[in-house]
């Protein structure tokens, strides 16, 4: 698709921590404004933050992944609408939350997924790290190391949630469960590999590798806009 044919994407790039809660309602609102056959012709959005310390359960996870007490955890847990197993989000890792009407790219959560893939791929490869996927899991790999996790809601062919990238070399929070819920994999980080390249790096190559994938043009917010907001 050239240039004069690409869809608007609104890019979020929020600085500071960012509680849980607060990013999910606002994932929420933006959806619901895309949803109704008014608001299909809205931007794309992409947001990328990094949260405070949070584990967070897909719809149908298992609690057996949890290494410790539902009633005394070692930060807030939530159980969201998306796909997959426990995860853990917080300091040092960067996530996505694309906010993606399918209506008018492709309907097909399959090749979603896997574009989504492709565009953590194309950004560790600017590193010369090697992104790959693995039969039948989703996420990037290297080797027998998780460095990516993807997990998905979609309603009316408009997604919400993502995926998180683990940069930095802290990865104490996913000690306390099972990631994903797979007990022979381990999870890795992208500063084992590149130890210079930073997270405030990562956003720009990400939101790069995004607009590519994606065929979009995007427009860039800078700030704290999902806190100001109040939601």
């Amino acid at each position: 698709m050239n240039a004069a044919a690409r869809r608007f994407c609104w890019y979020y790039n929020v600085k500071g921590r960012v509680r849980y809660q607060t990013a999910w309602e606002w994932q929420k609102s933006l959806r619901s404004e895309r949803m109704v056959e008014s608001g299909r012709d809205l931007p794309d959005v992409l947001i990328l933050l990094e949260h405070q310390p949070v584990y967070t359960l897909g719809r149908a996870s298992s609690e057996e992944h949890l290494k410790f007490d539902l009633q005394n955890p070692p930060w807030d847990v939530h159980r969201i609408e998306r796909g997959g197993e426990v995860t853990y989000h917080g300091p040092g890792q960067v996530v996505g939350y694309p906010i993606v009407n399918l209506r008018n790219h492709k309907k097909d959560l399959r090749w979603y997924i896997r574009s989504l893939e492709q565009v953590i791929i194309n950004t560790l490869a600017k590193y010369d790290v090697d992104g790959t996927r693995k039969e039948g899991l989703t996420g990037v790999w290297n080797g027998e190391q998780k460095l990516a996790a993807i997990g998905l809601g979609a309603s009316k062919w408009v997604t919400m949630h993502g995926f998180a990238l683990n940069v930095t070399e802290d990865l104490s929070g996913f000690d306390q469960i099972v990631p994903c819920g797979i007990k022979e994999k381990s999870v890795g980080c992208l500063n084992r590999f590149a130890p210079e390249v930073t997270p405030k790096q990562v956003r720009k190559d990400l939101s790069d590798c995004f607009a590519e994938e994606f065929s979009l043009e995007m427009i860039p917010f800078e700030g704290t806009y999902a806190v100001e907001a109040g939601v």
